[in-house]
């Protein structure tokens, strides 16, 4: 099958989620993508937990369709490895600590001259240059800093998001800003150079927020799993204790709402609630009249009044249920990757094209792929097994 990356090599030296989610996604679309970890330990992600067979959650779902290949960059002979991987490689990606990179010589200054064609995509907190450079960056802390846990959360209390947020919008920035860089390249001849910020992207993300407070208006307010500035907008608990999840958004569906929901009809021109802004102002008392209906209904009941209206729903489903999901079952978006332990199960990309199917390779053990790219460099079968006893691989 041909994909869109076939015959793009990439170089990376990764480590927990940015990076490796961006370099999984070019793996997905036929790219080459060579893993280089620690030797022993290998990417610290790898000892997040044991939660698959074994191996990491976080690992599994990030590393599939890669190449492992361990190596002390501080041994002697690591500098001539990873030159003679970028002679053939299309695009560096690196998440290092702060600086980490540049001291070992693989800054896009240091190798453009010498790789003219490299695009070099840095992943860093905060950018390569400004006062917070040197700071180390978690995605908790990014979350902190981009001002996303100030409206996150309940009235009391902030909360982060479940999932690794800051990680994933730069991980995505980063893969969309290679995708540009190649076509790039392909008018220019020239590789490029990619300085992809965690709060950067982030702060991307939060513009609906910032506008909000625009010119020192009041932010949004923290609202729980509810929408801060549209009401109704988020979880109602019916009559079975299970909870449903609800949104609405112009007066043709408030009207609806009011008329087939809570067959109150006369809702739809009370004065109280007769525009958004209103409804949220009375947010109190149009939330004891919903759930004095809804507490009568069962969530099934709830949410075919709902059907009716054509009101947009949702059922609040754990992990187990998202799992056993119809609509994924029904798309066919699952489908097994091999892993160190065995087969697991692995959901497609999102995106269904006609043309190519993602490539779905197993996830590498430590240090897999390590003989057999050394040997492809170059390096005979006893200089790989000196690295070996000396811990360089």
């Amino acid at each position: 099958m041909v994909r869109p990356l076939d015959g793009i090599t990439v170089v990376t030296l990764e480590h927990a989620i940015a990076a490796p989610f961006c370099t999984r996604q070019l793996a997905d679309q036929g790219a080459r993508v060579i893993k280089v970890e620690r030797p022993g330990v290998g990417d610290f992600a790898r000892a997040y937990d044991e939660r698959v067979k074994g191996l990491a959650s976080h690992f599994v779902w990030v590393n599939r369709s890669k190449e492992s290949l361990t190596l002390d960059v501080k041994h002697a002979e690591a500098q001539q490895v990873l030159g003679r991987l970028l002679e053939g490689a299309d695009v560096l990606v690196q998440n290092l600590a702060p600086g980490a990179a540049a001291r070992l010589g693989l800054s896009f200054e240091a190798l453009h001259a010498r790789h003219p064609r490299l695009i070099v995509c840095d992943i860093s907190g905060y950018g390569a240059d400004g006062p917070y450079r040197d700071k180390k960056a978690y995605d908790l802390l990014i979350q902190s800093e981009s001002g996303f846990l100030s409206v996150t959360g309940g009235p009391d209390a902030p909360a982060k998001a479940g999932c690794s947020i800051a990680d994933i919008a730069a991980g995505m920035y980063a893969y969309t800003g290679i995708l540009n860089a190649l076509l790039l390249r392909g008018r220019t001849g020239q590789g490029s150079h990619l300085d992809v910020s965690m709060l950067e992207s982030m702060a991307e993300w939060m513009n609906y927020p910032l506008y909000y407070a625009f010119d020192g208006a009041p932010p949004p307010p923290r609202a729980g799993a509810a929408h801060a500035t549209i009401y109704p907008y988020g979880p109602f608990a019916a009559g079975d204790g299970r909870t449903v999840m609800l949104g609405l958004q112009n007066e043709r569906e408030w009207e609806a709402f009011c008329t087939t929901v809570l067959r109150q009809p006369e809702l739809a021109t009370d004065g109280r609630f007769a525009s958004n802004p209103r409804r949220v102002a009375n947010r109190q008392a149009l939330s004891a009249l919903i759930e004095a209906v809804f507490s009568a209904l069962n969530a099934d009941q709830v949410i075919e009044r709902l059907e009716q209206a054509q009101i947009a729903n949702a059922r609040l489903n754990d992990m187990h249920e998202v799992w056993d999901h119809p609509q994924l079952k029904a798309r066919r978006r699952w489908t097994e990757v091999g892993t160190p332990a065995g087969p697991v199960p692995a959901l497609l990309p999102p995106g269904n094209t006609a043309a190519d199917g993602p490539r779905m390779d197993p996830v590498p053990a430590l240090g897999q792929h390590s003989r057999a790219i050394l040997a492809e460099l170059g390096w005979s079968a006893t200089d790989i097994e000196r690295l070996r006893r000396e811990g360089a691989i």
